[in-house]
């Protein structure tokens, strides 16, 4: 599989070691600082390797590397859609970090265009791939928790100003968003898709409390209702002291409660079904262990890509999940510009101007 990486930024590390990992090449890196790129290709070793060509233009990159199956777009979240409509265009195969986008018409239309090309678009909710969240979603599929009642998502993390000095972007309306897009879409993305997907109205709240040199949220909750009469919460933060403390998600029903901890959902603090078996007991107290809040998941995000373009099937985390997450991220923002609840599907809500939809009087 010939891979490239579009955006050389802190999360680029882990699609590179992701793309070593399942033994695909790295055919060329791209970003507009050449020194981030040289700075990325260090860290794992390959400061040297010239086969791995440099680019500052990610078009020029397509047009000199028609061999490319598969690019990951890793820039600032403004970015993303912009990216991924020029790589479906071009028939390349994509990895979008998260968001997939930042408005909803241009979410609908990643969906769209991937359709018709007949492009594979993945929306990288790595986390997805948590051997917590497996078990958890075997245990949903199974039919284990008989009807759910509720559920809750809490992401309860630090970034504190030298990481938003770090990346100028983030934090802003016109590139990035609050800690509801940037930080907890992960949750969020887990939320909906273990609740069924069905959002039918979601009602919310944010501040700003600790960063008043950003522009966006740094704490938000919400109140999300599903198309059976089921609830759920959703309550992100950045302003934990001193450091992250934890992203949870718990999922209550007629005969099974899971909840799923650690800083990023990796560990199992509650598994408890009326029909338990044997094999239940390894579950109970599960640990993945991970280096950081990122987790481990971008490794089979990639592998399950390559199965994915060779079998002509959806991925397992498709262009649709990351609509669907930034959805629920958007309805809360303009629950919070309104006052009110708002009602789901938002269709082709939102322009481009995030600062216009959300900024004035939206915190």
């Amino acid at each position: 599989m010939k891979c490239a990486i579009i955006g050389c930024g802190r999360i680029s590390t882990n699609h590179v070691t992701a793309i070593e990992r399942n033994g695909f090449d790295l055919v060329a890196v791209c970003d507009v600082l050449p020194e981030r790129m040289e700075s990325l290709l260090a860290k794992h070793g390959l400061e040297g390797d010239r086969s791995i060509a440099r680019y500052t233009d990610y078009r020029q990159m397509l047009a000199e590397h028609p061999e490319i199956e598969l690019a990951a777009v890793a820039t600032e979240s403004g970015e993303h859609a912009g990216i991924a409509l020029d790589l479906i265009d071009a028939g390349v195969n994509c990895i979008v970090e998260k968001p997939l986008a930042m408005a909803m018409t241009d979410a609908n239309e990643i969906v769209r265009r991937a359709d018709e090309a007949g492009v594979k678009v993945c929306a990288c909710h790595q986390n997805r791939f948590n051997v917590a969240v497996q078990k958890t979603r075997e245990a949903l599929e199974a039919g284990r928790f008989g009807r759910l009642s509720n559920g809750a998502v809490n992401i309860r993390w630090n970034r504190n100003r030298a990481y938003y000095e770090q990346a100028p972007w983030r934090g802003t309306w016109a590139q990035d968003g609050g800690c509801l897009m940037n930080q907890c879409i992960h949750g969020i993305d887990l939320l909906r898709w273990m609740m069924g997907g069905d959002v039918v109205e979601v009602y919310g709240a944010t501040g700003q409390r600790q960063h008043g040199y950003l522009e966006a949220e740094d704490i938000g909750v919400a109140v999300l209702r599903f198309a059976d009469g089921a609830v759920a919460t959703v309550e992100g933060t950045v302003n934990v002291y001193p450091r992250n403390l934890e992203e949870t998600l718990c999922l209550i029903g007629e005969t099974g409660t899971v909840k799923i901890g650690g800083t990023s959902t990796n560990n199992i603090d509650v598994w408890d079904f009326a029909d338990e078996t044997e094999a239940d007991l390894a579950n109970k107290g599960l640990e993945e262990a991970t280096s950081n809040v990122y987790g481990n998941g971008h490794t089979a995000v990639y592998a399950d890509m390559a199965e994915a373009i060779r079998d002509d099937r959806p991925p397992y985390i498709d262009a649709r999940a990351g609509r669907d997450a930034l959805e629920v991220v958007l309805a809360i923002y303009k629950s919070q510009k309104t006052g009110q609840p708002v009602r789901l599907p938002l269709g082709d809500f939102a322009s481009t101007d995030m600062a216009g939809e959300f900024g004035e009087g939206s915190l």
